[in-house]
């Protein structure tokens, strides 16, 4: 019975400017070069040339007579009081389950900014992992060893350390954005459980993706797949009576036309670039897309194009191979 409950808190986790300065004499752009920007590849650089001048801020730079030696000497340049020195953490970890929404919400924000952080899967029988900490969740986030738990709280930290000048009010960027957060996490998170645990196949679906990508042994995950599907298959209908869902596919539906009929015909809630609500939604769909029921999804609701343009934005993982 211990490990039926165990399995079934498995399964709930997954249903965690540049501008210019006048050219002259004592003034010069800084050349850069993809190698030395510490993107994932050049061709990220070159398909989504808008991160580079949101992740590297680039002042006039002072040469006082000085020359740029074979395009890589330069000189250094003076801290700049309007334009705040970029946030640029050197050691990120993420802690999580692989399949876990609210884990996915923070990679796919990581990702977006081209943060590069590693990843400690917690294995969710004992959690090991983190029994240093005293929050006993995932997502948890250290940043040069500050500790951040709670996804929207994390992303929001993050994002007043990179758009400091967005969080005059401490809050995100109009009443809109904010109400598709919201919408994200008392929702569209509650349809996703009902659908991925919908019928005993698609129960073991889910579970031997989670199983594949997460950190258990031989027995461990052969235990996960079967007692965990069989657990969630139970719980999920729990759910779906809690949350007032009659039907799981037409409650995804729903909530997948609610979020393209949000966009207005936009290419993205924040126009013609993500805003974090399109990252939240983004991030929590990503685990499903590809089983049974975000297969569903996309065939039978508009929200496909939006997911691909999200893909293409979001570019290439940030994730450190360790």
């Amino acid at each position: 019975m211990n490990k039926v409950n165990k399995l079934t808190v498995l399964g709930r986790a997954v249903g965690g400017r540049a501008s210019a300065a006048g050219i002259g004499l004592t003034t010069q752009r800084r050349l850069l070069q993809p190698a030395m920007l510490g993107l994932n590849s050049a061709s990220k650089l070159q398909r989504f040339p808008h991160k580079l001048a949101g992740h590297f801020p680039l002042p006039a730079l002072a040469v006082s007579g000085t020359r740029l030696l074979s395009g890589l000497a330069q000189d250094v340049p003076a801290e700049d009081p309007v334009h705040p020195k970029k946030f640029l953490p050197n050691d990120v970890v993420l802690y999580q389950y692989e399949a876990c929404p609210f884990c996915n919400k923070v990679k796919a924000f990581l990702d977006y900014y081209d943060i590069g952080y590693k990843v400690v899967e917690v294995n969710p029988i004992n959690k090991k992992e983190i029994k240093w900490s005293q929050y006993k969740k995932v997502p948890i986030l250290t940043v040069d060893g500050e500790q951040m738990v709670d996804s929207s709280d994390i992303i929001n930290k993050l994002f007043q350390r990179i758009h400091p000048e967005k969080y005059l009010d401490s809050v995100p960027d109009g009443d809109e954005e904010r109400k598709w957060l919201g919408w994200v996490d008392n929702h569209l998170v509650h349809v996703l459980s009902p659908n991925i645990y919908r019928s005993a196949s698609e129960a073991i679906e889910s579970f031997d993706y989670i199983t594949t990508h997460g950190n258990f042994s031989f027995t461990e995950r052969i235990i996960a797949k079967y007692g965990g599907a069989a657990a969630m298959y139970f719980v999920s209908k729990k759910l779906k009576k809690r949350h007032s869902i009659t039907d799981e596919r037409a409650a995804l539906y729903g909530a997948a036309e609610t979020w393209v009929d949000a966009l207005k015909g936009r290419k993205f809630l924040g126009g013609l670039e993500p805003n974090l609500a399109d990252l939240a939604v983004f991030g929590v769909l990503r685990p499903i897309r590809h089983l049974k029921s975000g297969r569903d999804m996309v065939e039978h609701t508009g929200i496909g194009e939006w997911y691909s343009r999200m893909e293409a934005a979001v570019g290439e993982s940030s994730r450190i191979k360790v």
